[in-house]
């Protein structure tokens, strides 16, 4: 069955700042979005979050508005970036930028998490969702957006870029095409 990957509204946070799992709350604008994104969502039958507020709060928003209880699942967090968290990428020692551009999927200049950990537990929670019987909502991140939708195994591959409030549905290629918001 299709499963619909909807990222968060917009943190509570300044642009520039490495962000990954830190537990940010959601910027003032946070009801005008959540209207918009339950106007554009089609039906659903159940949810599944992120455990971080910025996530869970939309998810609780939406499940509230469709009468649907909502489900945390851990392996649906955004990237831990270890020592990067709310640093700012500009004061990132270039060195550790581009250790990790040098391997992408397994370096680990930060401490936290490589990309190939996202990947695999993105999928793995993925496949199993897409095997229920349900049209399932995923409010979740770019990082694991991103980690969904990459075909390679380069930055390239991952490059995919999604709004706050916006989200993808993945079809099973029998079913048909993918419809993006």
């Amino acid at each position: 069955m299709p499963v619909t990957l909807l990222r968060h509204t917009t943190p509570d946070v300044a642009r520039g700042i490495c962000y990954g799992m830190s537990d940010l709350g959601l910027a003032d604008s946070f009801p005008e979005e959540a209207q918009a994104v339950l106007e554009s969502l089609s039906t659903v039958e159940r949810i599944v979050t992120s455990p971080l507020q910025r996530c869970q709060r939309l998810a609780e928003h939406i499940g509230t508005s469709l009468s649907l209880s909502v489900q945390a699942d851990a392996r649906l967090r955004e990237m831990d970036f270890g020592t990067w968290e709310g640093r700012a990428w500009s004061d990132i020692a270039r060195a550790e930028l581009d250790h990790w551009a040098a391997d992408f999927l397994h370096a680990r200049p930060h401490g936290g998490e490589s990309v190939a950990m996202l990947t695999a537990r993105t999928r793995e929670a993925l496949a199993e969702y897409a095997a229920l019987q349900d049209h399932i909502l995923i409010v979740t991140h770019a990082g694991v957006i991103k980690a969904a939708l990459a075909t390679g195994r380069t930055a390239a591959a991952y490059a995919a870029t999604i709004s706050y409030g916006g989200f993808i549905t993945l079809i099973p290629p029998h079913q048909g095409p993918d419809h993006e918001h």
